[in-house]
């Protein structure tokens, strides 16, 4: 389901429709209408149900890659829109622009030396985390930045990672659909809970990352 914006979005009308369990889009980077969405099933991760393939434990114990957090947000962002098909116009970029100075809108980054191979970013309201979109230059670099962010979750106490739709990627990964009454429960524990996005640390070894992550298949 989804109603079309006329009015100007503000960072406060974007986390109030959060809040609410809906989420804006829109229908390509050139179309200047956004859609506020709010799915009859909805995708989440389960904190406790993140699947680790063994390979990909082999390569982030091997360390190819450094990983960072907030280093390079609107970098990572254009990255996401950078595709034949995206939901990220103008505004929804600079929104969630303003999000991240507000200290609400996060980003994972997986660099190769100083070149950015993909990452994902979203959005952290209390205890629930709203995964917005993610990319990968290179093989396994978004599942490594994924495996980052649900570690860093689980340290930080969120019970919500909300991933809106349902792929069959992230399915493999450990997602499922919830319908939307159970996503709006999830939704209101998460809100009444208290995190903390930076809890985990930045220098956090991939032995703590592996263990924070906690299922691998």
């Amino acid at each position: 389901m989804a109603a079309k914006q006329h009015n100007k979005i503000t960072p406060q009308l974007l986390l109030r429709a959060y809040a609410s369990g809906v989420f804006p889009m829109s229908d390509s980077i050139d179309d200047p209408e956004i859609y506020w969405v709010d799915p009859q099933l909805r995708g989440v991760f389960p904190l406790d149900n993140f699947h680790v393939s063994r390979r990909l434990v082999r390569r982030i114990k091997r360390q190819e890659y450094t990983v960072t957090v907030d280093q390079c947000f609107s970098v990572v962002v254009t990255a996401c829109a950078n595709r034949a098909e995206t939901w990220i116009n103008a505004e929804i970029f600079d929104l969630y622009g303003q999000l991240h100075d507000l200290g609400y809108a996060h980003s994972i980054e997986v660099m190769d030396g100083t070149t950015l191979v993909g990452g994902v970013y979203g959005v952290a309201l209390n205890g629930a985390f709203f995964g917005e979109s993610m990319f990968s230059l290179r093989t396994d670099t978004s599942k490594i930045a994924l495996t980052y962010l649900v570690a860093r979750l689980k340290h930080g106490g969120f019970t919500l990672f909300d991933t809106q739709f349902q792929t069959q990627h992230l399915q493999s990964l450990g997602a499922s659909e919830i319908s939307r009454s159970d996503y709006q429960q999830q939704l209101e524990k998460a809100l009444n809970t208290t995190a903390d996005f930076s809890r985990l640390a930045v220098t956090a070894q991939p032995s703590e990352i592996l263990h924070l992550s906690n299922h691998t298949s």
